[in-house]
């Protein structure tokens, strides 16, 4: 039986002196404790060594991926052939069906066999003949450095530093534009103040004044690549009747170099920004389906690299730009922000602000799986970020139309819903409500107080029953006066709308004075009728 071992030096094909050792497993580590155990077992019978740090980086990663590489098949075909009876022993059994389909050698993959590899790897030195300690360790730290690159895709087409680069020149760009636009137009608007009420946007402004200079020229200058017809018919009638003052030549002059330095400038960010996309799709194509080229390029530039960036959780990524907020919000016990560079994000604008901190939320989980499978990931396609993008935007419609669902249960099967009833009630116009004159004079209410003061109104409790049945007009007059005024003043606070429940006692109380003076005009008429008996 021969042996496939891979160095980071080359090569090695040894030959099994004893095989009977391979079926005492557990055993097997016992023969390869000293170098010259080990040479009784195994004998190198072919060593091909690499001959620079890239062809064995070459073997390594077509090793990694399962594959034949260019030399690995030269020994074996020179090797491996001539012994065709012989079996092959390997350590990866995807490499051996390889093997196997492609030049018809039998291979073993064993646990005896994965046992054997550790052996030789412990005994690789006494092993293998020619090949200083030194030169081993120096080659293996090379590949070692040189596949970790390959590995996290460390290629020129991957470098996100230039990304940091560009989002940061961008803003900068952003800026400088918007200071230069506003010297503009308030340098020209001394001279044509209506220019700037009429055009708008920032470019077409520039370029009008670039080719218009002094506003006498209006007339005579086509406008028509630059605006639309209504508008420079608006501008050319602005200009007969425009209320600037008059400049000279020279500031006309450096008026029109400012213009030319924002025409420059926004033409370069138009490049730049195309250049920035492109660069997004190359180096994180699932994080820009996602976020967009924008905020991703933020998000990667605030982590310091695409690597950082995959590192962080999704809460990190949820608030990354907020950090203020978040440390201020801890240190007065207040609510920490939901969202930061990824608020700008085209999914969270969609949403209402009752639901954007729910998708803030979703949306950095979505946006932490596509930054790991951009960073470390082997495949460069953008399916996975496509899919987590339809997801979203469904449970983003699923939130904004307020979808009912069984908590209980299946989850599957949808809540019935009643029968829709148009409950509101038509409500029509009361014209009455608009005039401020009062229906009835306020004299005229007054009287009807009055005259439903002096009604009589008989008390409700009775604090004494009256044992006499007969009582006189005139008791009943002075009964009457009595209770008016009392009466007279309830009215008056009724019409203030003050009107306070009085107690029964109070009532009590006012009965049993009017019943007082009654039994003493009784009393003096029964002196009278006995003096004139």
């Amino acid at each position: 039986m021969l042996v496939l071992f891979e160095t980071a030096a080359g090569y090695a094909i040894f030959k099994i002196l004893d095989e009977s050792k391979l079926q005492e497993v557990d055993s097997l580590w016992k023969e390869f404790e000293t170098p010259e155990k080990a040479n009784k077992i195994v004998k190198l019978k072919h060593f091909e060594k690499f001959q620079d740090t890239t062809e064995a980086l070459a073997a390594a990663t077509a090793m990694v991926e399962g594959k034949i590489g260019k030399s690995l098949k030269k020994v074996l075909k020179k090797v491996v052939a001539k012994e065709a009876h012989e079996q092959l022993a390997i350590s990866d059994a995807k490499l051996g069906g390889v093997i196997k389909d492609k030049l018809s050698l039998s291979c073993v993959h064993s646990p005896a066999v994965a046992e054997l590899m550790r052996g030789i790897r412990n005994q690789m030195e006494g092993l293998i003949t020619g090949l200083p300690p030194r030169e081993l360790s120096a080659m293996s730290l090379g590949l070692a450095h040189s596949l970790s690159r390959y590995k996290l895709k460390f290629s020129p087409d991957k470098v996100d530093t230039m990304i940091v680069q560009a989002i940061s020149l961008l803003d900068d760009l952003d800026k400088e534009l918007n200071n230069y636009i506003m010297r503009c137009r308030e340098w020209y608007g001394w001279h044509f103040p209506e220019l700037g009420k009429i055009v708008t946007d920032n470019l077409a402004y520039c370029k009008s004044v670039r080719k218009i200079g002094d506003r006498t020229n209006v007339a005579t200058t086509d406008l028509s690549e630059i605006l639309p017809e209504e508008v420079e018919a608006e501008v050319k009638l602005a200009a007969e009747i425009s209320m600037g003052t008059e400049v000279s030549e020279q500031d006309i002059d450096n008026i029109m170099h400012l213009c030319d330095q924002v025409i420059e400038i926004t033409e370069y960010r138009v490049q730049l920004y195309d250049y920035l996309k492109n660069r997004m799709t190359a180096i994180a194509p699932n994080l820009t389906v996602i976020v967009g080229e924008l905020v991703g390029a933020r998000l990667i530039s605030h982590a310091g690299s695409l690597l950082n960036l995959a590192k962080h959780p999704a809460s990190t990524v949820q608030i990354l730009g907020a950090e203020k907020a978040l440390f201020r919000a801890l240190k007065t016990r207040k609510d920490t922000p939901k969202y930061g560079l990824i608020y700008h994000a085209s999914l969270v604008g969609q949403t209402t602000a009752k639901n954007k901190g729910k998708i803030s939320r979703m949306l950095a989980a979505k946006a932490s799986l596509a930054t790991r499978y951009d960073a470390l990931g082997e495949d460069t396609t953008s399916e996975m970020g496509v899919e987590n993008r339809v997801k979203l935007e469904a449970r983003l419609r699923h939130l904004e139309e307020k979808g009912i669902r069984k908590i209980s249960g299946s989850g599957k099967m949808m809540a019935r819903a009643d029968k829709y009833q148009h409950k509101s009630d038509v409500k029509m116009y009361d014209p009455s409500a608009d005039s401020t004159i009062p229906s009835t004079s306020k004299k005229r209410k007054f009287e009807e107080i009055e005259e439903e003061a002096e009604e009589p109104v008989t008390p409700a409790v009775k604090a004494k029953k009256i044992k006499k049945d007969v009582v006189t007009k005139e008791a009943e007059v002075e009964t009457t006066e009595a209770t008016e005024t009392p009466k007279k003043k309830k009215k008056k606070k009724d019409k203030k709308g003050e009107a306070p429940e009085e107690p029964v006692e109070e009532e009590q109380e006012a009965v049993a004075e009017t019943e007082e003076p009654t039994k003493k005009k009784k009393k003096k008429k029964k002196l009278k009728e006995d003096e004139d008996e």
